[in-house]
């Protein structure tokens, strides 16, 4: 059995189908926020273990809106991961982002309605930064060896619109997401990176783009037959250079995002009830021996 794994993958049910990836466990974990999308499966990548989690369970029978972000997060931090790599399908707002191409986002945009996005509440105040989204030092990883792979065409530096969905955008959406100056949207983005950061877990994005949304006059309005028959490649795709994208990543590999709770929680810690610390051990206990005052760095009143 494993016990502490530092790498996590998000993404498609069948993207750990790897060949040559090793399985060394799989992991149902209760935790205080409900059950997961499904099991972990923890894998090995010729001594890199990873634990990979599908985002929609097998068989994609889970909505955007219906994902459990904060179970799937509190399960991979509970097995030791400090970095995690989510791959996505996207839209292009863009005429250079093509389908077939995939997309480093540095920045995301949140349109979505009534989503769970924090673990603070219910007796717990904090607040984290989150300027830059997405761990800039694990995408420059991610993206170095996307490149050299040359598997797809790659771009970084996109704004990623996070949608609620199920429903593709309309038209008007399209065009004003475009004039907003964003380059890929999709569905799950939000609140995955907001818990990752939360949770003090560094997160890049591979947004792999299937379709041109409905922006361009010219196309069809989107389809999921369409959709599917890109994914299908993108995932071919993906399975071939993970491993190697995986193995490059440091075992030190050290980010901002690790201690981004460092100051976040405002809170008088010695008033916290049992509970809350109970909830929230796994993420803060390193911190409750420590003033919550704002005046030793939290956040706004």
């Amino acid at each position: 059995m494993v016990n502490c794994v530092s790498l996590a993958v998000i993404g498609g049910s069948g993207v750990y189908n790897i060949e040559g990836a090793r399985v060394l466990d799989r992991r149902q974990i209760k935790t205080p926020f409900g059950d997961p999308s499904d099991e972990v499966t923890i894998v090995d990548f010729d001594g890199t273990q990873v634990a990979f989690l599908p985002r929609h369970g097998r068989g994609h029978r889970v909505t955007p809106t219906e994902i459990p972000v904060r179970a799937n997060l509190w399960a991979l931090k509970s097995l030791g991961v400090k970095s995690l790599i989510a791959i996505s399908a996207v839209g292009s707002l863009q005429e250079e982002y093509a389908p077939g191409d995939w997309v480093l986002p540095n920045q995301v945009i949140d349109r979505t309605k009534g989503r769970v996005q924090t673990f603070f509440g219910d007796g717990i105040v904090g607040h984290v930064g989150f300027a830059d989204p997405f761990c800039n030092d694990l995408s420059a990883i991610v993206e170095a060896n996307l490149r050299e792979s040359g598997v797809a065409k790659i771009h970084t530096g996109a704004t990623y619109l996070c949608m609620e969905g199920p429903a593709f955008s309309t038209r008007a959406e399209s065009h004003l997401y475009r004039s907003w100056g964003c380059g890929i949207i999709g569905m799950t983005a939000i609140p995955e990176a907001k818990l990752a950061r939360e949770a003090e877990i560094a997160y890049a994005l591979i947004g792999m783009v299937t379709d041109y949304d409905c922006w361009r006059e010219e196309e069809e309005a989107v389809t999921v037959d369409a959709v599917m028959a890109v994914m299908k490649k993108n995932s071919e795709g993906i399975k071939r250079v993970l491993p190697r994208v995986l193995q490059s990543i440091p075992k030190d590999f050290s980010s901002p995002a690790h201690e981004a709770a460092r100051f976040a929680i405002i809170s008088a810690l010695d008033e916290l009830k049992p509970e809350v610390r109970q909830r929230l051990e796994l993420f803060y206990g390193k911190y409750w021996g420590k003033s919550g005052n704002p005046e030793k760095g939290g956040g706004h009143a």
